[in-house]
């Protein structure tokens, strides 16, 4: 009896920069392996995370050092973060593989942040990883035009500056994303209305009570003052985790080689999916302390990778795609002069430019131009 054997596919080798970008099912297949998710890992993060968060916010009200109550506060800003990337992932459905399980956890560690599981979900996983750096829907740090930025009023054009100043982030997050789009927003931003849009937006405003009462029986029971707890242990947490968004959502796809399109056919063109992503390195395992978040580009190749894999994912995908990821080592040298260069976007020359219209990047003439 003749015995047969089944075929062993090659192993994928590394694609030139001088060849074609291979189409988005064949660079999932590679990832396709770190694509495996599990309930253990999800529920020892969330509740490492959420006993994290609660001793901080203890250790804002109840250190008798104001100095030690504002570095337990801002710790607790920075595990709000922790708990954000755990509910994006399960917001993704890539957490465990049960969608009603990661439906729960995702809105329970989104509630320290005061994020609408659904609301997140619609402009997150429809918007954003539907049409990254599209201009005109993709609304996360998207760029004006000279002209749209000579046409706005002294307030707004004030208000672009501060944000895109490098200061900004949080002040960004809090009012064009949080505030306009997440926190019981109006039908100019979410014209969408939904039943489930507005209970989750209850579920919030029910955790904010809770945590507010919390803070208050701590301090009056161990004779603290009131307005210091809400000071070190609900304004300082909160106003971390906005700029720590922030900044997150900017340096992911804001780069001088990052290009926008104003074009849905030159987008689709572009492969967005890693054109439009940063990979931002950082030492001292600071990309493993915000769960892997930063291995950007596999996350938008493939959402349904957890994030307790992206690091292996993100390894492969540079791998085989040489040249063709940005990555960036972080420094604040860098930040700072990437802020003073993306200011507004020229898509004719598909470049940045400085608020005057002046070209601060090279002009992309690798890539489709669509008149405006």
């Amino acid at each position: 009896m003749t015995e047969t054997t089944t075929a062993v596919p090659p192993a994928p080798t590394p694609i030139a920069p001088s060849e074609p970008m291979p189409h988005r099912k064949v660079i999932r297949s590679w990832t396709n392996p770190f694509a495996q998710r599990d309930n253990w890992h999800a529920f020892v993060l969330l509740v490492l995370d959420y006993i994290l968060f609660s001793a901080l916010i203890a250790g804002a009200v109840l250190f008798e050092a104001w100095w030690l109550q504002l570095l337990s506060g801002l710790a607790a800003g920075f595990v709000i973060g922790r708990l954000f990337i755990i509910g994006h992932d399960a917001c993704h459905m890539s957490l465990t593989p049960n969608r009603k399980l990661n439906k729960w956890l995702g809105r329970i560690a989104f509630m320290p942040s005061l994020t609408a599981y659904s609301l997140w979900d619609v402009g997150h996983n429809v918007v954003h990883h539907g049409y990254t750096c599209l201009k005109g829907v993709d609304f996360v740090w998207e760029p004006l035009t000279k002209e749209e930025f000579d046409a706005l009023s002294p307030t707004q054009r004030l208000l672009q500056r501060i944000y895109r100043s490098g200061w900004g982030a949080g002040i960004y997050y809090m009012i064009e994303i949080w505030w306009k789009r997440e926190f019981f927003p109006n039908k100019t931003h979410m014209p969408t209305r939904r039943p489930v849009f507005f209970w989750d937006n209850i579920l919030v405003v029910a955790f904010w009570i809770v945590w507010a009462v919390a803070i208050t029986a701590l301090a009056l029971a161990f004779e603290q003052p009131v307005w210091q707890a809400f000071l070190f242990g609900m304004a300082a947490p909160l106003m971390f985790w906005f700029y720590m968004i922030g900044f997150v959502v900017y340096v992911h796809h804001t780069h001088e080689k990052v290009t926008w399109q104003n074009d849905k056919t030159a987008w689709g063109k572009a492969a967005p999916f890693v054109s439009t992503t940063v990979h931002l390195t950082f030492p001292f395992k600071i990309g493993a302390a915000m769960h892997h978040i930063m291995e950007h580009t596999a996350h938008h190749v493939d959402m349904s990778i957890p994030l307790y894999q992206l690091k292996k994912a993100q390894s492969k995908l540079e791998e085989l795609l040489p040249g063709r990821i940005v990555v960036q080592a972080f420094s604040w040298r860098w930040y700072f002069d990437t802020a003073a260069k993306c200011k507004l976007y020229d898509f004719k020359q598909m470049c940045w430019t400085d608020f005057a219209g002046r070209a601060t990047s090279v002009p992309r003439t690798d890539v489709t131009v669509v008149p405006a």
